[in-house]
């Protein structure tokens, strides 16, 4: 025995941090006579035999250790040569294999460096595991960052879970630890097994699997994202041409797919991604929307997350199909024109034991910290920004998305939490910056970082933040010292037009302001208008029945005029999956959304009316593209609170187009409303939310109505018009 007694042990107990020093081939020296060792520990091994495939010798090897430890000394061999070992197990039977310790590392110098340095775009295509073929073998190349760890293994059910068989060798001091096993292909399951500085092993997935199995054991699995052949090159194309000007428009329509639908006929099965996109295509196409935006659907081991606590960040959720389904799904929707947004969620992630948490034995993702590692709210840990290779693994997570399943945006979650070091914290439970303040320096670096390269790479790619504060220059370019997101989603004019809405009429006149305010900073952001998953949850209400109205007819009429006015208010649009069609409970996302409503007028005249809110603001240029520019709204009349009216002006770039919006939200007939306006003629009632045909009465303005050389609002001429109750009404400017 040419390997030391300790050696040895330290091999036997997965203890040993550079196996490739012991296993496989190494010079060496027996009774001082010159050599090859050549050693294996291999599984199920009850004898191996060395196979020399370039003289074509055998050598029998000698077994060390019934675990499976074989060596065998060649004398007066200088020069390395290929082999294979022929192994026999306890079983007598036979087969031959290649040695994982006999090749050279599939990571290159470079690769690390860049890593380290945080600036590895594309390392989800180093680290991880990914199929290789290597000297002409073809197997799998494993790749994990664990700093601290004392040694690494890759466990899976090819070595039956044993973290003795497969040890990794570190990369020097990138933190780094590699293995390529020849033999191994797609369906592998597996994780690491990491033993800390304190000798204590843990079992994690890989941050960078690209899919997992189901809950309970959440293993890794090996699998090729790249094998779907996409054919959404039209609209790839399309894409990238409208990288010029995000001022286009944009009606999404919010989707959590374990809910959106299921099988009419088994509740309880979740349709998988292929059989959701012809429906979901169909119906978003049908309904006018010009994308959807998936709630998270990166791998999370609980559903009533929605998502959100995300544990495996490259992988989509194994729950409707592989990834290549998921990619299949987006080019379909892709095909039908219909763009894709993803939740993102590099805030926060849980503290599952098989995942990023204390991932080595230290706190490696997250801040050791809890002032500055913990988020109080959610019970989970916040990522270390400062940390480069975390900044790695998170921008190129977002970068992945976009290239391996081509996403046409990231909405980023929880974006103000990012912000504040003191977001949902008291007094002495967080710690300021190195300037004494509260923003969170790195989390911001991270942000204009990541939204950089987004949008180096992916022109026509847009970038969202749901950021419920007045942080500044949210969706400003990076150059100009904004945070580079496209939009910010707008959540106070949503939380006071729904305060308005939800009063009775009788006692809406005292907060008009929560109707106008929202003007004072509409331009200040790229605003999109919302009315997301958040609003219909946990005791809040459905749409429907957060109307300030005790009947289901006026709580419609209500919402009617509310959408009309959502629709017409600069901004892009989006609205959560139940809300057109006024859904009447909360959304639980554990059942199907509540479909059969639509035989009913109340329900189905909401769903008509965001089809052609949607038809409207796609095809006239006074709204869709001119949401971002301050010249292209004009209020004409916000003063009358006793009659709970509000008009306005929308108007487009080159001034063809003006659009005039009257919304009155009270329950009685106003007859004879004079409302002013800047341009005389015919001007056509192209809405009508009281409309028969939306589930209304009908009352409306015959169709058009012509001004009236009588001056009002500061125009010489007026409109004269009939305000049907709880209704917006729009008129579109035909000319003198």
């Amino acid at each position: 025995m040419i390997i030391s007694e300790t050696e040895l042990q330290s091999l036997l107990q997965a203890r040993h941090a550079a196996p490739h020093d012991l296993l496989g081939m190494h010079a060496a020296s027996q009774r001082k006579q010159r050599g090859l060792v050549v050693r294996v520990f291999l599984q199920d091994a009850a004898a191996c035999t060395l196979v020399d495939l370039t003289r074509g010798e055998s050598h029998p090897m000698e077994q060390l250790a019934p675990e499976g430890f074989f060596e065998v000394f060649l004398p007066r061999r200088r020069k390395h040569f290929h082999y294979e070992v022929r192994v026999t197990d306890y079983r007598g039977q036979e087969r031959r294999v290649k040695d994982p310790y006999a090749f050279w590392p599939t990571l290159g110098e470079q690769d690390l460096y860049l890593f380290n340095e945080g600036n590895e775009h594309r390392i989800y295509e180093k680290l991880g595991a990914h199929l290789r073929t290597v000297d002409g073998v073809a197997g799998v190349a494993f790749a994990v960052w664990a700093p601290s760890a004392s040694q690494v293994s890759v466990v899976g059910n090819f070595n039956a879970w044993d973290g003795r068989y497969h040890p990794m060798r570190v990369m020097g001091a990138s933190g780094v630890w590699e293995l390529f096993i020849p033999g191994l292909g797609e369906g592998e399951l597996y994780k690491f097994q990491i033993r800390d500085q304190q000798g204590n092993t843990r079992v994690k997935t890989d941050p960078y699997g690209t899919y997992f199995e189901a809950p309970p054991n959440n293993a890794s699995v090996v699998h090729n994202p790249r094998r779907h052949e996409w054919n959404d090159g039209d609209w790839m194309e399309r894409r990238a041409q409208n990288a010029a000007s995000v001022d286009r428009p944009i009606s999404i329509y919010e989707v959590h797919l374990g809910s959106w639908r299921r099988d009419p006929n088994d509740p309880a099965r979740l349709l998988s991604y292929r059989e959701m996109a012809p429906q979901l295509a169909d119906y978003a196409v049908e309904m006018g929307f010009t994308h959807i935006e998936i709630m998270p659907v990166a791998e999370h081991p609980f559903d009533g997350s929605w998502g959100y606590q995300v544990t495996g960040f490259y992988a989509p959720t194994h729950r409707f199909g592989t990834p290549d389904d998921f990619a299949w799904f987006v080019d379909h929707l892709h095909q039908r024109g219909i763009g894709v947004i993803l939740d993102w969620v590099p805030a926060h992630f849980p503290r599952d034991a098989f995942a990023l948490a204390e991932f080595d034995g230290t706190h490696l993702y997250e801040h050791a910290d809890p002032r500055k590692g913990a988020h109080m709210d959610w019970g989970t840990l916040i990522f270390n920004y400062g940390r480069n290779e975390v900044r790695c693994f998170l921008a190129a997570n977002a970068l992945s998305w976009l290239d391996r399943y081509h996403i046409d945006g990231l909405r980023v979650d929880a974006v103000a939490s990012m912000l504040y070091l003191d977001y949902s914290r008291k007094a002495g439970e967080w710690i300021p910056n190195e300037l004494g303040g509260r923003e969170n320096l790195e989390a911001i670096a991270f942000l204009r970082h990541t939204n950089e390269l987004v949008h180096r790479y992916y022109p026509g790619v847009i970038t969202i933040a749901e950021e419920s504060t007045s942080f500044p220059a949210v969706s400003r370019p990076v150059s100009e010292g904004g945070l580079g997101f496209d939009f910010k989603w707008n959540m106070g004019w949503m939380h006071d037009t729904l305060r308005y809405f939800s009063k009775e009429a009788v006692h809406r006149k005292w907060h008009q302001n929560d109707l106008t305010f929202g003007m004072l900073y509409q331009y200040a952001e790229n605003f999109v208008t919302v009315f997301s998953h958040d609003e219909v949850v946990h005791g809040k209400g459905s749409m429907l029945f957060k109307m300030g109205a005790w009947h289901i007819p006026e709580k419609a009429a209500n919402l009617r005029a509310l959408y009309a006015h959502m629709w017409a208010w600069p901004g892009k649009k989006l609205l959560f999956m139940g809300g057109e069609f006024a859904q009447s409970h909360e959304w639980d996302y554990r059942r199907s959304l509540d479909w059969h409503l639509c035989q009913y007028p109340d329900h189905e005249g909401v769903r008509r009316l965001v089809q052609d809110l949607n038809r409207l603001y796609t095809g006239d240029p006074a709204l869709g593209a001119g949401d971002l520019d301050p010249q292209g709204f004009q209020w004409l009349a916000c003063y009358d609170h006793e009659a709970s009216v509000v008009a306005y002006l929308r108007t487009s770039r080159d001034q063809q187009s003006a659009l005039a919006v009257v919304g009155h939200f009270t329950p009685v007939v106003r007859t004879k409303y004079r409302v002013g306006v800047p341009r005389a003629g015919l001007w056509r009632e192209v809405m009508n939310t009281n409309s028969e045909y939306y589930g209304g009465s009908g009352l409306g303005n015959d169709g058009a109505r012509h001004t009236e050389p009588v001056p009002a609002d500061g125009h010489p001429q007026s409109l004269l018009l009939t305000l049907p109750p709880h209704t917006t009404t729009i008129f579109k400017w035909s000319g003198a």
